[in-house]
């Protein structure tokens, strides 16, 4: 009867994962759910955590053309919702909407997410005896490892609503924590970390396989420099720029390093897994496309080898011949592809040394102006630009750096953060004007999704 009980949940989570019905979770307060409580076995540990790899790559196709297109990295064409380019864009006078896919879709998965953490915790809450399938430190390295997940989960909800917060205390569904302000979040996902890091540090190894995205960081003491590394985003977003270098010693940063290295999503064509939802076939049509901003190939630096992210578009002509094929929709247009990920199951960082090194340089930009550049360089040389000549005062390093964080960490979700949080957002640019005199806006974050506020 336990078995098939808890068959039953994990249906019942493999459903609400899948389901196009993103704004309700399933019901998990039955029965079913005591079956895992009171005896939790180490093949239910395994599908209960292959269940949050799952779920953190659900709706992750939104969030990234939320952010990307705001930040005005790409243009997202859907000639069957027009309102990527609508809303997304402040055209003329839309708003986004506290009640849309592009809202409540990303808030939602990412919760999800957070609940079957929680879940698991639940599961393996110290007060249980569960000592005839795992050992006290198998339990504490689980623990850390789902709170450095919640806290990545939080913080890509937090990048999309920012002043107006997100709930932190979400353990108890019928009982919801209130919203916390953007510094509360920041300190309380930073807390999860800590917290989990003190947890990653027992000895022992997990008592579950991790997904194949953490090759390299899956076990203990690799998944912890994950964890700093996070930490180090994290401490930078608050400006704590003495922990970012302190986060960054214990994590994978490495000056010199493979600037690729680090934990992906990965993708698959599986009847049972999820292809990349980031990538579009070359010379896509306004039936679903991504157009590279034009202002990303004009502003780049000559010889710049990240411009290779993006795809010229053309098309053979009767002829023979190749010639350009721009796609324009809605009073924009652009002649390159979004290209920064070619294939179905390409990767998708979700944090990589080139941005530590980045994160590294804009820590000592205030302190250390020639380690700084020398960061910088770390990442020009590389991208075939050569070393960094400028000034060297804050203001022209900080100048740097975003022109920096802009190329190499291009379609990875960022570009609008760092904008915002450098006071920035009034230099992105605007494109259109329509006949009444309004411009498009760029907006400084999404609105809490309404059924949160029901």
């Amino acid at each position: 009867m336990n078995f098939i009980n808890k068959t039953i949940l994990l249906l019942l989570i493999s459903i609400s994962i899948v389901s196009c019905e993103v704004d309700e979770f399933s019901d998990l307060n039955n029965p079913e759910v005591d079956a895992f409580s009171d005896n939790l076995t180490r093949g239910d540990l395994q599908d209960l955590v292959g269940g949050v790899f799952y779920s953190m790559r659900v709706r992750l196709g939104t969030y990234y053309d939320d952010l990307g297109v705001i930040g005005r990295e790409y243009y997202r064409f859907s000639s069957s919702d027009p309102r990527f380019t609508a809303d997304l864009l402040g055209k003329g006078t839309a708003v986004l909407d506290d009640n849309t896919f592009y809202t409540t879709a990303p808030w939602a998965s990412r919760y999800r997410t957070v609940k079957n953490a929680n879940l698991i915790l639940g599961f393996i809450d110290p007060s249980r005896d569960l000592s005839g399938q795992f050992t006290d430190d198998e339990l504490t390295l689980t623990r850390g490892f789902l709170k450095t997940i919640i806290a990545y989960e939080l913080l890509l909800n937090l990048n999309m609503t920012y002043n107006n917060g997100i709930r932190l205390d979400v353990a108890d569904e019928n009982n919801l924590g209130p919203f916390v302000s953007k510094e509360a979040a920041l300190e309380g996902i930073r807390g999860f970390l800590e917290d989990g890091a003190t947890d990653l540090g027992v000895a022992g190894d997990f008592p579950f396989n991790m997904s194949s995205g953490f090759s390299g960081f899956d076990e203990p003491a690799s998944f912890l420099q994950f964890n700093k590394a996070v930490s180090a985003r994290v401490a930078a977003y608050q400006e704590d720029y003495p922990a970012v270098l302190d986060f960054l010693s214990d994590s994978f940063f490495e000056l010199d390093g493979d600037l690729s290295v680090g934990p992906n999503y990965v993708f698959t064509e599986d009847q049972t897994g999820l292809p990349n939802p980031l990538f579009f076939q070359k010379n896509a049509s306004t039936a679903g496309a991504r157009i590279a901003h034009p202002t990303f190939i004009g502003d780049a630096l000559t010889d710049d080898i990240r411009l290779s992210k993006v795809s010229f578009r053309e098309v053979e002509n009767d002829a023979g011949d190749l010639e350009p094929n721009p796609l324009s929709f809605d009073g924009l247009s652009g002649a390159y592809d979004f290209f920064v990920y070619t294939s179905r199951t390409a990767s998708i960082p979700m944090i990589r040394n080139e941005e530590l090194v980045l994160l590294y340089a804009e820590a000592n930009i205030n302190t250390n102006a020639g380690e700084a550049v020398t960061a910088l360089n770390a990442v020009r040389v590389p991208a075939g630009v050569g070393p960094y000549l400028g000034g060297i005062s804050s203001a022209e390093l900080i100048d740097e750096l975003l022109v920096q964080r802009r190329y190499s960490l291009y379609g990875e979700g960022h570009r609008w953060v760092d904008m915002r949080r450098f006071d920035r957002l009034d230099e992105l640019p605007i494109d259109r004007v329509d006949e009444d005199g309004n411009p498009d806006d760029v907006w400084v974050e999404f609105p809490i999704p309404l059924a949160e506020n029901q």
